[in-house]
């Protein structure tokens, strides 16, 4: 007969010995791991604070002056970009995700991983790109002129891509894929049940994506237009080159065109308050509800299979975007580069290149070690400091980067005077400037703005190694540290990888804290194609941005990998670095 009565089974035996492994590791976690974790976050939290202090003790007439003269239209520019970039990203990136998570048509495969590219193309190349293609003086307007005898801009109309439509074109031609990545995870996971459902009760195909599968992907939308709409907020080479005076291009112009560094702080508390809104208004669209599966049986997506005009307009419809914020820009850079080969003999090009393979490997290697300590602090110190600690020291990926650069200079220029001063008065000798404007201060930077990349990676490479592993270690001896690098970092390796890889590309693209904290005479690739940018003379850095993007591709590939084979209950085979670039 059958015996029926529960019994204890090995999930309950070893979560006892894991509870009891983390109990001994937090009754015999030294302090210092506390004490690490306060200071990284004291790092980070440092511009914010900065700021701040900088703005409330600014001059009295500043306010009165910003008020009747920049922020008005700062602030409803900014409003407007932001509105129109939140809007196109989320239809764009939800609706090629539908069509590639439900439909079958030829072509999917290929589309579904050219959809998430245009992410690897900085913003301000794309507008450089767009600008050089469709200004006054552009191949398409001069065509269209001998085309049909038009001789001035009277003529004819076209397009103003340096205006406010342009910018939201453009920006969102890029960003898109942040909300395709969330919505095609979410749509993926979705039960099947839930949308057939709908068809039973009546629903057309697209009433079942409105009604049910958009509310469902709700938390998932909401996440994906947030983060579009921050590198919206952040960016600066785009909107300055387009003619649109956000808030961000204000705190640059007003720092360093109008020399009011107060000034400049108080535009920068505006733009952290827009940030901390964002947050709000995220959360909010999120909801309280929640949606999961009650089985643990997945069953595969029964594609619709798309064929005649359907298929070709699946395949347009998921197209564009690709062509838009990729392809079009790509193949002027292609030409532009063609046509300046000599300039890849140019010096300045080869040292801009390796200041930023030098500064983008400095900074992943620091972020990583950032990481590694700040995760595995929270792993044996887990006490109501280092949990909340560790979100909010990777707070740095949501500030703009000239809040960040701004933020940053105060505190390293108090610290350089210091400095001098005691030289000063002890030596006799003056220092100088030893941190500012140099290349810590710009590694630092980097570290704070990247700090969430390589933190999101380590976390998910720590939580595949068991706790049981920790406690083996501590009865052979070994201290937390001595566990760190002799058990957990050689495990970590393939996480360690990715996180370096997503930090080193990040800041391979990163202009706006670049182009403020640099060095004199010292030029990245990015600030690089942002001065000759200015100069009017893009097509001569092709070569340069080209770059930019090659190094940009990977990341974004191996991310779109991570997202595609998600689906519960199936079995994908991916590698570890493919499951740690996801839940970065």
């Amino acid at each position: 007969m059958t015996d029926l009565a529960p019994r204890p089974s090995m999930w309950t035996t070893y979560s006892a010995v894991e509870w009891l492994a983390r109990w001994r590791a937090m009754r015999r976690a030294s302090p210092a791991w506390s004490l690490t974790v306060a200071l990284i976050l004291a790092i980070m939290l440092l511009p914010i604070a900065a700021v701040l202090v900088l703005a409330l003790s600014a001059e009295a007439d500043v306010w009165p002056h910003l008020i009747s003269t920049v922020l008005p239209g700062s602030l409803l520019e900014t409003a407007v970009l932001m509105a129109g970039v939140g809007m196109l990203t989320l239809f764009t990136g939800a609706m090629t995700a539908w069509i590639i998570t439900m439909y079958r048509f030829p072509g999917r495969n290929v589309l579904d991983r050219l959809l998430v590219i245009p992410l690897a193309v900085p913003t301000y190349i794309v507008a450089y790109c767009y600008a050089d293609l469709l200004d006054y003086t552009g191949p398409i307007q001069t065509g269209l002129r001998s085309l049909f005898g038009w001789h001035t801009v009277r003529d004819y109309w076209f397009p103003d891509v340096r205006s406010m439509g342009g910018a939201i074109f453009v920006i969102s031609s890029v960003l898109y894929p942040y909300v395709y990545l969330t919505a095609r995870a979410s749509f993926v996971q979705q039960s099947v049940c839930a949308l057939e459902v709908a068809r039973t009760l009546g629903r057309t195909p697209f009433g079942a994506f409105t009604s049910v599968a958009l509310p469902m992907a709700r938390p998932a939308l909401a996440a994906g237009t947030a983060l579009a709409l921050m590198e919206c907020l952040n960016d600066l080479g785009a909107v300055q080159y387009l003619g649109v005076r956000t808030l961000s291009a204000s705190v640059y112009a007003t720092w360093l065109q109008r020399s009011s560094l107060g000034g400049a702080a108080q535009i920068a508390s505006l733009l952290l308050v827009l940030v901390v809104a964002l947050f709000l208004i995220e959360r909010l669209a999120r909801g309280q509800s929640q949606f999961h599966g009650t089985s643990r049986r997945y069953r595969s997506i029964p594609f619709a299979d798309l064929q005649g005009w359907r298929a070709a307009a699946a395949c347009l419809a998921c197209f564009l975007p690709f062509a838009c914020g990729f392809l079009a820009p790509f193949i002027i850079l292609v030409l532009g580069a063609l046509r300046h080969l000599p300039e890849m003999a140019d010096g300045a090009l080869w040292r801009a290149a390796a200041n930023s393979v030098l500064l983008a490997a400095m900074a992943a290697a620091a972020a990583v070690v950032l990481a590694i300590l700040v995760s595995y602090a929270r792993r044996v110190a887990p006490n109501g400091f280092t949990r909340p600690a560790v979100r909010l020291a990777g707070l740095g990926y949501a500030l703009p980067g000239t809040v960040l650069a701004l933020g940053l200079l105060i505190p390293l220029a108090g610290l350089d005077n210091g400095i001098d001063a005691f030289f000063r008065s002890r030596f006799g000798v003056s220092t100088g400037l030893l941190l500012t404007g140099s290349m810590f201060a710009l590694v630092l930077a980097y570290c704070i703005r990247f700090l969430a990349v390589s933190l999101g990676a380590v976390e998910a490479g720590l939580e595949h190694i068991s706790p049981n592993l920790d406690a083996a270690a501590r009865t052979l001896g070994l201290s937390p540290f001595s566990t760190l690098r002799r058990v957990h970092v050689p495990l970590l390796l393939p996480a360690l990888g990715t996180a370096g890889l997503l930090v080193f590309v990040d800041a391979m693209k990163e202009l706006p804290a670049t182009v403020l904290l640099r060095p004199f005479n010292f030029e990245t690739l990015a600030t690089y194609v942002y001065s000759l940018a200015l100069l009017e003379q893009f097509e001569a850095s092709s070569v340069g941005a080209l770059a930019i993007v090659a190094a940009g591709l990977v990341p974004v590939l191996l991310l779109h990998n991570a997202v595609a084979s998600g689906r519960a209950g199936s079995r994908p085979r991916r590698s570890s670095a493919g499951r740690t670039a996801a839940r970065a």
